[in-house]
């Protein structure tokens, strides 16, 4: 048996050293890419990855086409534009009726602060309800950054024995580095306190001190300085953002010549929201054979 020579050691070590590299390199995952808050306006948190993902569109309608809420359109617009500018502002929760526009709001807010700020735009960064827990690695990532941002959390609610709501808490204002200066959080919520009635009428019910169980989880939403409520509109605000939409899109009928057709088709749905006007408009733009854009 002949022994291998000095060559032949060599490459064979190599080979099990390029393969041992190669192990190490599936185990251990590679950094994740330092993030660019100017590559877009709007970021995805996906914390599974540890990155903040751009969105290259963001789904959004404009500020005007907002009919029904003047009065929280105008709170959480200058609350936001103080923010932008570096002044004292709230947290917001933006709660009530499905459908009235609680979350095109908070985007068409940044959108309307940021055609005046022309050096470095207010950025909008969603985090799902499912990730709140990791709320605390997200700060972390844009706590020096430069820009200021809005952190957006859409249909916001916690269920029984879901502890994530201490995550959040704890996040906006109750921790050791609390929230930094450079973001604000904006939440929407069909529940006014972010926990179904049910659930704190049974806290009150069965817990050995009621009142404090209800007020650890009730607590949560006084960390929000803004409480807006959404309210089911009237017939009258239900054809205003019909009227609204059919001038914005130029369809070349009057809300007259529609609105028997439009009263029809909030009644068959058993409701009146910006959702169901904004669901006629698509239902009549496709009959008159029209595009919305």
């Amino acid at each position: 048996m002949t022994e291998k020579t000095s060559p032949e050691i060599a490459a064979s070590l190599e080979a099990k050293l390029d393969t041992l590299i190669e192990l190490i390199a599936r185990a251990v995952p590679a950094p994740s890419p330092k993030f660019d808050a100017s590559a877009a306006d709007a970021f995805v948190w996906t914390p599974e990855h540890d990155n903040l993902s751009p969105v290259a569109k963001v789904n959004r309608v404009d500020m005007v086409l907002l009919q029904g809420i003047d009065q929280v359109r105008d709170i959480l617009l200058d609350n936001t534009r103080r923010f932008a500018n570096g002044l004292p502002a709230n947290n917001a929760l933006l709660w009530g009726a499905r459908g009235m526009g609680k979350s095109s709001l908070v985007k068409a807010a940044q959108a309307t602060v940021n055609e005046d700020k022309q050096e470095r735009p207010l950025k909008l960064v969603e985090i799902h309800r499912e990730d709140i827990d990791t709320l605390p690695r997200l700060l972390g990532h844009i706590r020096n950054d430069e820009h200021r941002f809005i952190l957006f959390c859409d249909d916001l609610s916690f269920d029984h024995d879901d502890t994530s709501y201490k995550a959040l808490k704890a996040a906006l204002d109750g921790g050791v580095e609390g929230r930094p200066d450079n973001a604000i959080f904006y939440a929407t919520s069909n529940r006014r306190h972010l926990m179904p009635r049910d659930m704190i009428e049974n806290e009150r019910s069965t817990s050995i001190s009621p009142s404090e169980a209800v007020e650890e989880k009730v607590s949560l939403s006084d960390r929000f300085g803004l409480w807006l409520g959404f309210h089911k509109c009237s017939q009258d605000e239900y054809l205003a953002m019909i009227e609204g939409y059919l001038a914005h899109y130029d369809l070349g009928v009057s809300l007259e010549d529609v609105r028997g057709k439009a009263l029809e088709w909030s009644t068959t749905r058993g409701s009146r929201s910006g959702r169901v006007a904004w669901q006629f408009v698509l239902d009549l733009a496709g009959e008159l054979g029209k595009p919305l854009t």
